[in-house]
């Protein structure tokens, strides 16, 4: 059984490989044509352990990715096997996976639910998810100026967040990046709301990555109830982890607001409908998107 590590991932997926990738698997979900398992924890002595998986015969694969979490620091491994043969495949280190798909889903995400002429980009948090999302929607959106929010900040990280973008980089404050940006991507592992959701700007969309916690929140119910669709991965494990939704009370976030990407994906629900509507999609991280991105990964570096 082949090992592949994250070194080699990088070298064989680019970010506009992953988003195809997300988009196939979500596409595969949607029709009915895939299924999930959901992320199940165990704890013992300040170590964690996870496990999450899926299966999609459309991309031929199957697998779980297992991973630990110790003093907040993860380590990511993913197991794929055939769902014609059922033999194992490869074993794949799934860091740098991990560092695609969720930046490429969220512009999945927002391909449905942002403005195609989206301009400026506010990201929260300066981590690893961050500086992802400032490269994957640089990428993907005519972005001219990306405003970071950092509890921590640090001009160096501007610098090479604007180097690796290729967008002029600053730091701001929290009000300045919420009432003038066009998308929002908080990538934070705080506890409670970073701003007030009334703050937000008429017609922008905003991508909850941070955590995939029920205790933790990035948003307020001010917020949600401004929302006029709220997007999730997938709804049994979205509705059991995301605090901002767990959290929230239920008379603000009725459940007809709230969509899976893959009906967005396979166009069974309307994305954005008016430009003026405030839209979000909270990610909490599902096995679907481990497993399409390793099985591309796995073809890639095999077919070489």
């Amino acid at each position: 059984m082949l090992h592949i590590t994250d070194e080699m991932v990088a070298e064989a997926l680019s970010i506009t490989d992953a988003q195809a990738a997300m988009e196939a698997a979500f596409a595969s979900y949607g029709h009915g044509r895939a299924t999930m398992q959901e992320r199940f924890r165990t704890e013992a002595g300040g170590v964690k352990l996870s496990t999450l998986g899926a299966v999609i015969p459309d991309l031929g694969v199957t697998g779980a990715k297992v991973y630990t979490t110790i003093e907040g620091r993860f380590s990511f491994v993913i197991v794929l096997f055939s769902t014609e043969s059922g033999l194992p495949l490869a074993s794949i280190e799934a860091n740098a996976i991990t560092r695609l798909r969720t930046p490429a889903c969220s512009v999945l995400a927002a391909r449905h639910l942002a403005r195609p002429d989206s301009r400026r980009l506010a990201i929260f948090g300066t981590g690893t998810q961050g500086r992802a999302h400032a490269v994957q929607f640089a990428a993907a959106y005519p972005i001219g100026e990306i405003l970071l929010v950092s509890s921590r900040p640090d001009p160096a990280t501007a610098t090479a967040i604007a180097e690796q973008s290729g967008v002029a980089t600053r730091l701001v404050s929290t009000e300045e990046a919420i009432e003038t940006a066009d998308i929002v991507v908080t990538a934070t592992r705080s506890r409670t709301a970073l701003f007030g959701g009334g703050m937000l700007r008429p017609g922008s969309f905003v991508a909850a990555v941070g955590s995939s916690l029920p205790t933790t929140r990035e948003l307020d119910d001010a917020a949600l109830a401004r929302c006029a669709i709220v997007a999730v991965e997938w709804k049994v494990q979205s509705l059991r982890e995301a605090g901002d939704l767990v959290l929230a009370d239920p008379a603000i976030l009725p459940a007809d607001r709230i969509v899976e990407l893959g009906e967005l994906v396979a166009g069974f629900v309307p994305g954005r409908t008016s430009r003026e509507a405030i839209t979000l999609y909270k990610s909490v991280g599902v096995g679907l998107e481990d497993i399409a991105l390793a099985g591309l990964a796995w073809r890639r570096i095999t077919a070489g």
